[in-house]
Formats: C-alpha cells, sequence, structure tokens
C-alpha cells in the first residue's frame, strides 16, 4: 500500500521487552502500558528462549505497569501455562493492589498462576521450589 506523500506505508515492527537471564532464571520487567502487539511477542519470545536455553524459572515483574487489561492478563496466564509445559517455573512479581482487583473484576483469578510481592521474593520461590 503507498501512501500519497511518503511511498510505501511501512508497519512498524512490535517493541520488544527486554528478557535478563540470571542464571537460570529469565527475567521479565513490565514498565507502562504493554500493547497487544508486544505482548504477543513476549508470549512468543518467552517460549523460544526457555526452550532453547533449558531455563528452570521466569520472572515477570509487573511492578511498574499500572494497568491490566482482560488480554494481558490472559496472556500473563498463557505464559505460565506454556513455561510450565517446557519445564519452567513463571513467577509473577510486584502486582499493584489496583492491578489485583481490575483481575478479579474482569474474572480472571488466572488459577495456577504465582505470585510473589516483588522480584526478590518471586526468585526466593524459586530457588527453594516453593508456590
Amino acid at each position: 500500500m503507498n501512501h500519497p506523500l511518503t511511498g510505501p506505508l511501512q508497519v512498524p515492527a512490535p517493541a520488544q521487552v527486554p528478557v535478563l537471564a540470571l542464571g537460570d532464571v529469565l527475567l521479565v520487567s513490565l514498565q507502562g502500558e504493554l500493547h497487544d502487539g508486544m505482548a504477543e511477542q513476549l508470549q512468543q519470545d518467552l517460549t523460544s528462549r526457555v526452550s532453547a536455553s533449558g531455563v528452570t524459572g521466569v520472572v515477570i515483574d509487573i511492578s511498574g505497569v499500572d494497568m491490566v487489561d482482560s488480554f494481558l492478563g490472559r496472556v500473563l496466564g498463557e505464559i505460565a501455562s506454556m513455561t510450565r509445559l517446557l519445564a519452567a517455573r513463571t513467577v509473577i512479581a510486584g502486582m499493584r493492589p489496583a492491578v489485583a482487583i481490575t483481575l478479579v473484576e474482569l474474572g480472571l483469578t488466572l488459577p495456577g498462576l504465582v505470585t510473589a510481592l516483588d522480584v526478590d521474593r518471586a526468585m526466593e520461590l524459586l530457588s527453594t521450589g516453593g508456590t
């Protein structure tokens, strides 16, 4: 498709969310608003990295996220399920009270999803095997 003033219309690729490897754990820190395309890309990136690297844990820090909609809530649950099938455990860290309230109001209680108050406690959960 061509734009009359600029030529071919190019759709930018979704920005990637950084994923840090800390030993046998992948750490993802979500900041600000996470658009649907970025959430889907994160899901693909994490499952690929878990499969390729053989890590045993994933920590997703959402302390920098002000709002979680039903789509992002579902994606977080799917990431946890997918990584579990790939022999890694996922812990969601830093959930704000308003985010927890919103998820419950949306009917997304996310059974089986392990949470921790902060990243340190999430790493501790993974190291001790607690759930």
